[in-house]
């Protein structure tokens, strides 16, 4: 909610260029962005100890609450929720630019949310996640063991291969969740999904496109270990670049001339009738890189398209 908030305050931004009606409404979803932001970071849903966000379970008869400390893709959308503003466009709104002042003067709790440029450099981003806690979330997202596959980031921690989550209810375990990087392995939801391991395109496009508007603000002054204990340090701006490269490797004929999508299809891999025929599979698996669920989910993973247009534009930069 707190991304479709900003997105709304980028078109109400884009639209007031022309027709100031819409300058109200930039103002509402800022206002809106703010709220949702404070409630995420100061109610519960941040762990300072392991640095990282987390679901929470409320019981409806008293109101208390649990965290369920899961590292799954959920605690990395936080991540999604920024934006970075263009002084040309906002310098021109007076109205949008005095009533923003005015409502952090009333209200500072929501300050935090809103970030100034640094050192009068870059431009203010609107952020949930801030200065002290990015590097954190990255780490776990750089890690191998944990997120970090060779084809891009998986839904939930691998760390929980060998160790499945516990969540105790009554004094006894009510649920547990294990890595499962392929197929589902229980009958929830049709048993045909899977949210416990295998890589989604979708939310690693969310979480690149992220990276890059964090990189606007931060520029090259912040670098994190990527892959985590390698000894390397990269912007964020290289990481999006080097998250995009494992999302392509999944369609890329490897040193052993054999593509990740295809798995252990010996058909695809090895026929010349078949081995260029591609296909934008729903998910992928959290260790391989093989194709899993519906073999044509070009609506979403059809945005491999678009990583190469990225990779592309970022080599001729160089």
């Amino acid at each position: 909610m707190a991304l479709y908030c900003l997105s709304m305050l980028e078109m109400a931004l884009v639209l007031a260029a022309d027709d100031d009606a819409y300058e109200d409404v930039a103002i509402k979803f800022f206002e809106h962005f703010t709220l949702i932001a404070e409630a995420i970071n100061d109610r519960g849903l941040w762990d300072e100890a392991d640095g990282f966000y987390y679901d929470r379970i409320r019981r409806t008869s008293d109101g208390q609450a649990w965290p369920v400390r899961v590292r799954a893709m959920t605690g990395l959308i936080p991540l999604c929720a920024v934006a970075v503003g263009a002084p040309d466009v906002t310098s021109r709104l007076s109205e949008f630019t005095a009533r923003i002042a005015e409502f952090l003067e009333a209200r500072p709790e929501y300050r935090a949310a809103v970030q100034p440029a640094r050192d009068g450099r870059g431009a203010t981003m609107l952020a949930i996640v801030g200065e002290d806690r990015l590097p954190r979330i990255l780490e776990r997202l750089a890690d191998e063991s944990e997120f970090l596959s060779p084809h891009g980031l998986r839904s939930l921690s691998a760390i929980y291969r060998d160790h499945p989550f516990e969540f105790w209810g009554s004094g006894q375990v009510a649920a547990t969740v294990d890595y499962e990087p392929a197929e589902s392995t229980i009958p929830l939801f049709g048993g045909n999904s899977n949210w416990r391991g295998p890589v989604w395109f979708p939310v690693n496009y969310l979480v690149i496109a992220a990276l890059e508007r964090f990189a606007l603000h931060y520029g090259d002054e912040l670098a994190v270990e990527f892959p985590r204990g390698s000894g390397r340090r990269l912007t964020l701006r290289e990481i999006t670049t080097e998250l995009a490269e494992r999302l392509v490797r999944i369609f890329l004929e490897g040193p052993d001339g054999l593509r990740p999508v295809f798995g252990g299809l010996d058909r695809f891999q090895r026929d010349p009738a078949w081995r260029d025929a591609l296909l934008f599979h729903e998910y992928f698996h959290g260790d391989d890189g093989a194709g899993l669920g519906a073999s044509h989910q070009t609506g979403w993973t059809g945005l491999v398209a678009d990583m190469i247009v990225r990779l592309s534009n970022a080599r001729a930069a160089a």
